[in-house]
């Protein structure tokens, strides 16, 4: 699984940032910066949490293809 960010619709609320920091860091103007790593199963309830949450559901937790 991977974490992507529609950076056209993300409005820099920061909500991804403060549920998935182990993956998700916060750009100067607040914009997400997502590492680009897989999701490891024992994280993906946590990135799952921080997508739903996304006020602009700018987040999407989507299956990686190989």
């Amino acid at each position: 699984m991977m974490l992507l960010v529609d950076p056209t619709t993300c409005d820099a609320h920061g909500v991804c940032a403060e549920l998935f920091p182990e993956r998700v860091h916060r750009d100067p103007w607040g914009y997400p910066i997502i590492d680009g790593e897989d999701i490891p199963p024992a994280l993906e309830g946590h990135a799952q949490r921080a997508a739903d949450a996304c006020p602009r559901l700018a987040l999407h937790l989507v299956e990686e293809r190989r």
